[in-house]
């Protein structure tokens, strides 16, 4: 994938465009799958179901129109910001009002910043979608690096970590003082990082996911948070795989989703349909045009490899656990995400001075439900003092 030119702040966004050539070899590949043999269980009991994967292998191949999607990504607000020699991409929502506050959305894995693009709308543009007198916000949503258009940070460990990033993005190049943040699992711990070194230019996180503390004394757990604990205990003996792999392993793994978009499609089916409120059926969340884009982006870029290192870092202690993160705190559970910490476990490390239950959504929820979120942000960001 290719751009016909990258120009800097203030300048016309580059034009990215995969080649013809680029195109006609990632559908001979799909056309030409070597499929496993298939197991004796039940759909989805042993992975991704080969039924749904065969039948979006063959519209990825003849029916799925990348060059549609190509001009909507080209279309979107993009710029580029050299920063401690890594390349970020970000796309900038302008609020329609002035004095606007800005927000930084950070998404996780295996998320783009494609999945962000209607929550970031919804929170600039509010009466676009019916949300007549609600505040509009300037809104920034970054490339992670080594997630499709950011390039991969030059050394390991990073000399300059992502929320390092994320703050000059924010301070030195775009000359805000004074924002918010929001972020669910990478991004959560992004964030949660962002704050926790800049407290001064934080007005307030927002956050679908907390980390572990730094240090825990297992005496002083509530009877509540070891439930929590085992929860997760549980969930990473039975669903923690993918984790372990990218921790340890990454490379080996790499290797084969950079060279097979059937198996790079597969891995990242698996995570939508079990982390999303989809009651089992993809398309109850996600459209096939929307998953398949998220999986070209990937492909097209060559990022999947790349994009597992944050598990690496922190298996390698990396990246470590959080003391304290002292500015004011909103934490928003969806009822299908991965994990739903108790408000006394988000106390360890944060001022946590909101928790709401939402309705309905899951991991996914800046694209199952964009309205539901930008609505708790809203409100969120409305209670914060100036």
């Amino acid at each position: 994938m290719q751009a016909s030119g990258r120009q800097g702040l203030g300048g016309q966004p580059p034009i990215w465009h995969v080649s013809q050539a680029e195109l006609d070899e990632l559908r001979a590949r799909l056309r030409a799958v070597r499929w496993p043999m298939r197991w004796p269980v039940e759909p989805w009991a042993a992975g991704t179901d080969p039924d749904e994967l065969e039948r979006l292998v063959a519209y990825w191949a003849d029916g799925y129109d990348w060059r549609h999607w190509e001009a909507v990504i080209n279309a979107l607000p993009s710029q580029y910001a050299e920063i401690g020699g890594t390349q970020l991409h970000y796309l900038r929502f302008d609020a329609d009002a002035s004095g606007a506050i800005p927000i930084l959305l950070t998404n996780g894995w295996p998320s783009t910043f494609f999945e962000m693009v209607e929550l970031a709308q919804r929170l600039a543009t509010p009466e676009r979608f019916g949300d007549v007198g609600e505040p509009a916000f300037t809104v920034i949503v970054p490339s992670l690096p080594g997630f499709t258009f950011s390039s991969q940070r030059p050394t390991l460990p990073a000399d300059v970590a992502t929320h390092e990033l994320w703050h000059r993005l924010m301070s030195d190049e775009l000359g805000f003082d004074r924002y918010v943040a929001h972020g669910g699992d990478l991004g959560a711990g992004t964030t949660s990082r962002l704050a926790a070194a800049h407290p001064e230019a934080l007005l307030g996180v927002h956050l679908m996911a907390i980390g572990a503390p730094l240090e825990i004394d297992e005496s002083s757990l509530t009877g509540e948070e070891q439930g929590y604990l085992s929860r997760i205990a549980e969930w990473n003996r039975a669903e923690g795989g993918y984790m372990h792999q990218q921790s340890t392993r990454p490379l080996s793994l790499a290797y084969g989703l950079s060279d097979s978009p059937t198996g790079l499609l597969a891995w990242i089916l698996d995570k939508y349909r079990a982390w999303s409120d989809s009651g089992g059926l993809l398309s109850n969340s996600f459209t096939d045009d929307f998953l398949l884009t998220q999986a070209s982006l990937y492909w097209f870029t060559n990022t999947i490899g790349t994009s597992f290192r944050p598990y690496y870092e922190y298996g390698r202690g990396v990246t470590r656990g959080l003391e304290s993160v002292p500015v004011p705190t909103a934490v928003s559970l969806f009822p299908a995400d991965i994990s739903q910490p108790p408000r006394s476990w988000a106390e360890r490390t944060h001022h946590v001075v909101r928790y709401e239950h939402l309705p309905r959504g899951g991991h996914f929820a800046p694209v199952e439900t964009p309205g539901l979120l930008a609505g708790d942000i809203r409100r969120f960001v409305s209670s914060l003092s100036p």
